[in-house]
């Protein structure tokens, strides 16, 4: 086997190459084999396996041959931090030249404008001919009809993708604010739903049960589900509307819908009842015992994540009432009562759930 080895100076600078033949010429390589020395001018001809192999970039210190350096921002130096070299100076400051002490001076003076997002119509990088009527008090009287003419046929021409995406997005930002969803549900919807548009999905559909429907199948995709009833109640439409537009969505851009688990619905669950993070911790355990005991198949995520709190909170000694899980969670009680039952049957939880509720 052989190694090859490449070696060029910069201007203070000791470059080393190592890899296939791509970046050597007859004057710089070297061919070395494992056990000796090389020999003559000379070299064997590189394997396919070599030839393949992409190089790879090393900066070493040309006195001491370490890779350890630090760089000094104020005076523009690059300094071996083994031997002390000063390998670089009057380095260029590629960072920006202007300075900023508030959120405010550091909008006005960045140049490089906001990152492209698709929660944004076109992507974010549109322009408009006017914000507002105010904008025409702005610019001479001579020039001010033909800046409103302007401003009427810029709206004209606008396509009807790009309204459709105006009034969505904006329903889409609406609901993620309601449901408390993170800014990557928010991403991949509006993703989802562009190409949605682009495919003619939303033809004889209204906005609001897409939008509903891909949010549904996002969030428990990501780890944050939310149920068909808070995103009805949140959109104002139909469970059954929702969950036709859901299917269909799903089928049509052919996306893998992963089964929701009991536990991505706790931290929700467990805020809106205020209960510890002890008893959610608790809870989460509780979950992870009933899978290995396999007690969860063919059973609603929600109704176990709803027993759980339950049987967790007497066990820590906090009391809420099945009602108010039940309430919350939006499960019936008996229900509740089933999933407990099983739980502190089949994981030998009885004693416990029973003294904390005589400690009570």
């Amino acid at each position: 086997m052989y190694h090859v080895l490449e070696f060029r100076y910069g201007p203070n600078l000791l470059f080393i190459y190592t890899g296939g033949d791509s970046l050597m010429s007859d004057d710089t390589a070297t061919v070395v084999p494992d056990d000796q020395e090389p020999a003559g001018d000379e070299a064997p001809e590189q394997t396919e396996s070599q030839d393949s192999s992409e190089p790879q970039e090393r900066f070493a210190c040309p006195e001491c041959d370490s890779t350890d350096f630090s760089s000094n921002e104020g005076r523009g130096e690059l300094v071996c931090n083994t031997c002390g070299l000063v390998i670089e100076e009057s380095m260029i400051d590629e960072s920006q030249e202007w300075r900023a002490f508030s959120a405010e001076e550091r909008d006005k003076k960045a140049r490089a404008g906001a990152p492209i997002t698709y929660t944004k119509q076109d992507m974010g990088i549109s322009t408009q001919i006017g914000s507002g009527s105010s904008e025409l008090y702005k610019v001479s009287n001579k020039k001010r009809g033909q800046y409103y003419r302007l401003r009427k046929w810029h709206k004209r021409s606008t396509q009807s993708k790009d309204r459709n995406l105006g009034f969505a997005l904006s329903e889409l930002k609406r609901l993620v604010s309601s449901l408390g969803l993170p800014n990557a549900v928010h991403e991949e919807v509006a993703r989802l739903y562009e190409k949605s548009v682009d495919k003619g999905l939303v033809k004889g559909r209204r906005i609001e049960h897409i939008i509903a429907a891909l949010i549904y199948i996002v969030s428990r995709n990501q780890g944050t589900p939310r149920t068909l009833d808070e995103i009805a109640d949140a959109s104002g439409s139909e469970k059954r509307e929702i969950g036709k537009a859901y299917r269909y969505v799903a089928r049509e851009l052919d996306l893998r819908i992963l089964p929701s688990r009991p536990e991505h619905y706790l931290p929700k669950f467990a805020g809106e009842l205020r209960v510890s993070g002890e008893t959610q911790a608790r809870a989460r355990r509780i979950i992870q015992d009933a899978r290995e005991e396999d007690l969860l198949s063919g059973k609603g995520p929600t109704g176990i994540a709803a027993a759980a709190l339950y049987l967790s909170a007497a066990l820590e000694g906090e009391k809420i009432s099945q009602k108010e899980v039940a309430e919350t969670v939006g499960v019936t009680e008996v229900t509740i009562r089933n999933r407990y039952n099983e739980f502190v049957k089949e994981l030998g939880m009885i004693e416990g759930a029973s003294s904390s509720s005589d400690e009570d």
